[in-house]
């Protein structure tokens, strides 16, 4: 990895809290799968090659297939993501694109029927601290390179 800034030495209590958010996110009641899919798609909306070859093989690794991971950036087509990834990815991608997208009333309803109160800031969280390691990612000049 090529990186403009060693970051993590630069900004050592910086980069803390952003490993503090990412432990309490992975302690979240959202299902592994469910976080590592909406990881992919933020970092696909966001155009983050580092993160999406990172989240997918993470995604491997815990079992999911191939085809869950190729057909994320069209999976309102799908048949084979369940009703609660349906509408995290959907979340997803409205939060990814909160300035055009914002998060509508109907689709927080649509979130709550599948998950809790809790569950729901968690998602955001999540959300959130993906777009925010996106944005590390690029503006640090990560790249994802051949392994």
């Amino acid at each position: 990895m090529s990186q403009r800034v060693p970051y993590n030495d630069v900004a050592p209590e910086g980069m803390k809290i952003m490993m503090d958010m990412e432990k309490y996110t992975k302690q979240s009641t959202i299902n592994r799968t469910t976080r590592e899919l909406i990881k992919i798609r933020a970092s696909q909306i966001n155009g983050c090659a580092f993160c999406i070859d990172m989240h997918s093989s993470d995604a491997r690794k815990m079992g999911e297939t191939e085809q869950r991971i190729y057909c994320l950036s069209a999976w309102k087509e799908c048949t084979f993501y369940t009703p609660k990834e349906k509408v995290a990815l959907e979340l997803s991608e409205h939060i990814t694109l909160i300035p055009t997208k914002r998060v509508p009333d109907d689709l927080y309803k649509r979130v709550r029927e599948q998950y809790d109160e809790k569950q729901y800031v968690d998602l955001v969280l999540i959300i959130n601290q993906i777009n925010s390691w996106n944005r590390i990612s690029i503006a640090m000049g990560n790249i994802a390179t051949e392994k």
